[in-house]
């Protein structure tokens, strides 16, 4: 018979093994979607609606969930009412091609921030763009300028954005896909991360930007307080108000620090992943 199978897309199908596990990384459960988005990306808006129904399935008979992040096994106890000692936490790693690095501006050049996302609508690209346009209204063209990864074609959620933003306000960059290594030097050539996210497993940007420690500011949810334990300069907005957003940059580019606080590094409850190895020595013995 099969030793141990492992299902790492959310569901647990019916198999037979002597131990079962499944890896959980959709968590669209928790995600409080917007009506407009029916007409930008309806898939979303199901899996708001019925993942939840598929991760219950058959979830109870597996020896093992494995998930990243602490508040995510609390949601799942709760949901599912799985026990505590059940539920892996295993948080994914931060690239190693990383190094930490601060530019050092010129005096007078323009503080820059970076939003690193795929174009979906969870990814709440608009918080950042009203923001940039609030800022443009006030400041004029001495405003900060803001980098966000999506080029305003990929779909109709990109179309709608770059439509209502992409040309009024010529200090919102919109510089399309980013490989690697584009990606490391705009992180490194910015000054701060906007992270506005409404949902997500982990928020791998959080991670690879405070590589770089340098300030952040991030939606004011679980997954982002969690992804930024021990990071140093960090702020946290409601990721529906693009006013409080607009005021925090706004500060930061006065040279402003005061607002930041740092994070205390998260105890894990057990038990816990670190690796690959880590994990598969849980699952199996």
């Amino acid at each position: 018979p099969v030793r141990l199978w492992l299902s790492l897309h959310d569901t647990t199908p019916s198999v037979v093994a002597e131990r079962r596990a499944v890896y959980c990384h959709n968590p669209f459960p928790f995600y409080k979607w917007k009506m407009r988005e029916w007409l930008f990306t309806p898939k979303i808006v199901m899996f708001a609606l019925f993942s939840k129904y598929i991760y219950r399935t058959n979830i109870h008979k597996n020896q093992h969930v494995v998930v990243q992040q602490q508040w995510f096994k609390d949601e799942f106890i709760r949901l599912f009412d799985l026990k505590p000692s059940s539920i892996v936490v295993a948080p994914p790693s931060t690239s190693e091609g990383i190094k930490k690095a601060v530019m050092q501006r010129e005096t007078g050049e323009k503080y820059s921030f970076i939003y690193a996302s795929s174009p979906n609508s969870h990814k709440n690209f608009e918080c950042v763009c009203r923001a940039a346009e609030m800022l443009h209204a006030e400041l004029g063209a001495s405003m900060p300028d803001i980098y966000i990864t999506i080029k305003g074609n990929e779909n109709k959620y990109a179309e709608w954005l770059y439509k209502n933003w992409g040309k009024r306000i010529p200090g919102l960059h919109f510089v399309g896909f980013l490989g690697k290594q584009s990606l490391y030097k705009y992180y490194k050539e910015c000054d701060c991360l906007i992270f506005p996210s409404k949902v997500e497993t982990w928020g791998l940007p959080i991670s690879e930007f405070a590589a770089y420690d340098k300030p952040m500011l991030l939606a004011d949810l679980p997954y982002a307080h969690e992804t930024a334990s021990g990071a140093r300069e960090v702020a946290f907005f409601d990721p529906e108000n693009s006013r409080e957003l607009a005021d925090m940059i706004c500060k930061l580019s006065a040279g402003d620090r005061s607002f930041l606080r740092s994070i205390d590094k998260l105890e894990i409850s057990h038990p816990m992943a670190t690796s690959w190895g880590g994990l598969f020595k849980l699952l199996l013995d």
